[in-house]
């Protein structure tokens, strides 16, 4: 170790494959919570996320679905009010996320937002979100974007989630669901499969390990009370 003598000894973890695939894998199906952002009645990132919910349903997966109905404005109310508590519940549930927005004024939009700034970073000593999965997708009223999942992927990283490399992003969503309000064949129908597929392959991959795959040297060096005395400083 004389090439690092930066590195403090005690802290440092040579990473293996043997430390990684140690665990016995989990048998329950995968837990996948999916979030949309509107709240009109045809909401179009709804019916998508529904088909998607069908999707990862037909390839084992269990699912929720949070309607945000009633969330109130970040801040606004307490955490224990009933649809914050219903959501924060239904992410630590979970194993991996979907995240699915209109875009507005070129951004996902506020009812989005207010759903992910509800996730608190930490609960206590614990990160809801930390090493689980995340599949990023957007709809348009127009042509193509990638705004929204753009800006998805920044929070889903923020958030310290294992954000997977496919997403969707469907134009003109309007011209693409039935008058029964299921999605039509098509490219961009299949390309929520390949999302879905993805999501599914990965959750399986990282559930049982996250832990260990997100532990950081850093923290290991750190201790919660150092932290806390460090970003705390109200002298600066």
């Amino acid at each position: 170790m004389s090439d690092t003598p930066n590195l403090d000894n005690n802290c440092f973890r040579v990473p293996t494959a043997d430390a990684v695939f140690r665990d016995t894998p989990s048998a329950h199906k995968p837990r996948i919570l999916l979030l949309y952002g509107s709240l009109r009645s045809r909401s179009f990132s709804r019916l998508v996320v529904m088909e998607a919910a069908r999707i990862l349903e037909a390839m084992g997966a269990e699912t929720a679905i949070f309607h945000a109905d009633g969330l109130p404005l970040p801040d606004s109310e307490e955490v224990d009010h009933p649809k914050v508590k219903e959501l924060r519940d239904r992410v630590t549930w979970s194993e991996g996320m979907v995240w699915c927005s209109p875009e507005r004024h070129g951004a996902m939009t506020g009812i989005m937002k207010a759903q992910i700034d509800w996730i608190p970073l930490s609960l206590g000593a614990v990160r809801p979100t930390q090493g689980k999965t995340l599949a990023v997708m957007q709809v348009c009223g127009g042509s193509q974007s990638f705004n929204t999942v753009n800006q998805l992927r920044v929070l889903g990283r923020w958030m310290r989630m294992v954000t997977i490399p496919n997403q969707s992003s469907v134009p003109k969503a309007f011209l693409e669901f039935d008058d029964n309000d299921r999605m039509k064949p098509s490219g961009f129908y299949d390309r929520i499969v390949d999302v879905m597929e993805e999501l599914v392959k990965f959750t399986y991959l990282t559930r049982d390990r996250s832990d260990y795959l997100v532990d950081r040297y850093s923290e290991r060096k750190e201790s919660a009370e150092q932290l806390m005395a460090r970003v705390n400083q109200r002298s600066l």
